[in-house]
This record gives structure tokens, C-alpha cells and sequence, in this order.
């Protein structure tokens, strides 16, 4: 209908990628390493029957109710103990808002810190979907030269101190979307103290930072934040399941406030009965067990895919070995282009993620993206070889 006039921020490519992804995943046929979907085998599925059950039993006409914009306190309250034991943090349930998701969160930084023109500085490459979140504002993108253990400090500070309207740094510290690096602890310090010096607000997502594989865990951005301009992201998607749609921001009280308005002005709040739901089930149940779980799983099939990776790739091919999350980043020769590539690949029933979307300037073209905690073992390895047949073709 070329009548209806749209607002401009919908006059914005983006989203395809993530519609398509969920796409592949929907056909059986494919063996699909595109999605970042969680096992679902492992989806506690008697126990939140039991939870929904008591919760309807006992509090049922609060569950059914509307509830505070900001979230359930207690809720907030596990959140935040939550954190300050795995992240090392010292936060309190007043500095949580939860969330339909950290996806709605990406969305809600965009409205609350960017005007048309204004800069966000970002690994290269990052994640797609806050790309999609961020680009309907109009911002400006600086891609931080990104090395094996993330950003690259010097060429931060270069960037901060030779730019002007720059508003936001996003970043995944913890196992990457899509590479699947992880910084070390120097980096994060240093980070957070050029943050304070150059007062510039960074958004720390951190989906996967429970998955880790192997290692030391390291403490969360947040944790060395004392003037606060780290506004975290955090979800339980993949720590329990994301049907659930929980996730939350935690940050200082002037900037949550803005958060708050913004989740007031967006669907009031978030799902009464999903929050009283897993409050309970945190509380009658061993969530630590259930992620030692999951580690365990994805760390079989992350294993699996890179043996098979070793012994089927061709000369020429590099990849990233995650010490946890969900993903890894593979590069092929530049001479291959790797969404002409995909095409090929699907036509095998088998599929990954081109790279070039993880790019604001989608300049790149010979990367792409696996996940390995979906598929099982058999599917991983056969799906593998496909790929490597696929890119010793297009070598020939």
C-alpha cells in the first residue's frame, strides 16, 4: 500500500536475519546451526507445571493481576542476590527492572540515549539483534578493532578521544555473540576506567556468562563500576528457558529511572504470573544444578563440533574455540563469500548464520556463525561435514 506514509526509523533495513534464522529452525529436514536456541530437552518442564500450579493454587488472583511497572520486589530481590554471588557485584533489588526479555532492554537503550546522528561504539562484529534494536534511532556505528580476547583497549581510547556524539558502547564480554570471546580480567578493569574517564555509558549484555566450559570465571563489568555508567543486561533465558521472556536491567537510580518510564510506556510490565513462576521455582528448586546441567550438554556438543571441525575443514579455514556460551566464529578464505554460500548449504539441509550481518557496516563477507547447544550429536556431526563439503567446493 503505497499510500500509508511510515515513520522513518521503519524505513530501516534490519530483522530479516533474525525472522530467517527462525525460519531454518522451524523445518525438521534442516540440521539448523543457525539459531541461538537452548536445548530443549533440558527445559525444566515438570517442574514449572508444578510451580504454575502453586502459584495459581495460592496466589492466584495476584498472579492474574496487573502488577508494579519495575517488577515483583522479592523477584528483584533474587536477581540481585543472584548477581552479586555470580558477577560480584554489590546491587540491591532497587537498582533491578525486569524486562520482557534483555531483548526489550536493547530496545528501551536505544529510545532512552540516542538522537539521529549520535555514535555507539561496538565490537566487530557484534550482536545482530541489538543492531536490529539500535538502528531504528538513526545512530552512527564505530566498529573497536577486536582481537582474540575482545576489544582492543588502545584502539578505544583512540576512538574516545578523537569522537564526538558518542553516546553508548555495547558489548558482550562473557563467550561473545558470534564469536564466542571472552575478555580477560585486565581488559574489564581497563575498560571501566576508560568509561569513567571519557563519562560514557556502556551497556554490558551478558546472556551466557553462567555457560562457561572451562576456565576461571571472571567478575562482570558492573562489578568494577563505582561511578555508574555500566548499565547491565542480564536474562534467564538460557539459564532456564525463554519462553518465559525474564530478563533485566540493573543500573544506577537515575538511569533505571529512565528504563522504568520506558517499560511504563511500552507494555506496562512484565508478565505477573511468568515473575511469581520462576521466583518460585528459585526458590524450592536447585537452579545451580539445573545449570551444571546444561553445562554439561553444551559443552559435549561444543567439544563434538570442534573435533569434527578439526577433522573435516579444509586448509585454510580458522575458528574460535568459546570457553563457554552458545556460539562459535568460523573464517573462511576471503575468496568465498559466505551468504552466496549459505545458499548452497541449505540446499545440503543444513544452515549457519552469514557473518556480514554482524557487521554495522556489513563489510565482511567470508565469516559465519555456528551454535552447537541445539542440535544433537549425531545432527552436529553430520551437519558439520555437509559444511566442509559445501567450502571444499567453493575452494576448488
Amino acid at each position: 500500500m503505497k499510500e500509508v506514509k511510515y515513520a522513518k526509523r521503519m524505513m530501516v533495513e534490519g530483522g530479516s536475519e533474525i525472522s530467517d534464522i527462525l525460519a531454518l529452525t522451524a523445518k525438521p529436514e534442516v540440521i539448523s546451526f543457525a539459531g541461538g536456541l537452548p536445548a530443549p530437552e533440558l527445559f525444566p518442564v515438570a517442574d514449572m507445571k508444578r510451580m504454575a500450579n502453586e502459584v495459581l493454587d495460592e496466589v492466584g488472583t495476584v498472579a492474574l493481576q496487573y502488577s508494579s511497572a519495575q517488577g515483583f520486589p522479592k523477584f528483584r530481590q533474587q536477581i540481585a542476590n543472584r548477581m552479586n554471588a555470580k558477577q560480584k557485584t554489590k546491587v540491591a533489588a532497587d537498582d533491578i527492572l525486569v524486562t520482557s526479555g534483555s531483548q526489550q532492554a536493547l530496545e528501551f537503550s536505544g529510545k532512552i540515549f540516542l538522537d539521529e546522528g549520535d555514535v555507539i561504539l561496538c565490537e566487530s562484529p557484534t550482536y545482530l539483534g541489538a543492531l536490529n534494536a539500535f538502528n531504528g534511532y538513526g545512530p552512527k556505528y564505530i566498529e573497536v578493532e577486536t582481537d582474540e580476547d575482545g576489544m582492543n583497549m588502545e584502539a578505544l581510547e583512540k576512538v574516545l578521544q578523537t569522537t564526538d556524539r558518542v553516546k553508548m558502547i555495547y558489548v558482550i564480554p562473557d563467550f561473545q555473540n558470534p564469536t564466542g570471546r571472552t575478555w580477560p580480567l585486565e581488559k574489564r578493569k581497563k575498560f571501566v576506567e576508560l568509561i569513567t574517564k571519557y563519562k560514557v555509558v556502556a551497556l554490558e549484555d551478558n546472556p551466557y556468562g553462567e555457560l562457561r566450559y572451562e576456565g576461571e570465571f571472571l567478575p562482570s563489568l558492573k562489578s568494577f563500576d563505582k561511578e555508574g555508567y555500566v548499565v547491565y543486561l542480564g536474562t534467564f533465558s538460557k539459564i532456564l528457558c525463554p519462553g518465559y521472556r525474564l530478563g533485566w536491567v540493573c543500573a544506577s537510580p537515575e538511569i533505571l529511572a529512565k528504563y522504568i518510564r520506558c517499560k511504563e510506556d511500552g507494555d506496562l510490565q512484565t508478565s505477573t504470573i511468568s515473575q511469581l513462576e520462576v521466583s518460585r521455582y528459585l526458590d524450592e528448586c536447585d537452579v545451580d544444578a539445573h545449570v551444571l546441567e546444561i553445562r554439561a550438554l553444551y559443552k559435549k556438543r561444543r567439544d563434538l563440533m570442534l573435533k569434527t571441525i578439526e577433522e573435516e575443514f579444509p586448509e585454510g579455514v580458522k575458528w574460535t574455540h568459546p570457553e563457554g556460551g552458545l556460539f562459535m566464529w568460523v573464517t573462511v578464505p576471503e575468496s568465498i563469500n559466505t551468504t552466496e554460500m549459505m545458499k548452497k548449504c541449505v540446499d545440503n539441509n543444513v544452515a549457519y548464520v552469514p557473518g556480514v550481518a554482524f557487521y554495522p557496516g556489513r563489510t565482511k563477507t567470508n565469516n559465519f556463525r555456528l551454535n552447537y547447544s541445539n542440535m544433537d550429536e549425531e545432527r552436529i556431526v553430520i551437519g558439520i561435514k555437509r559444511i566442509a563439503e559445501v567450502i571444499k567446493n567453493e575452494l576448488k
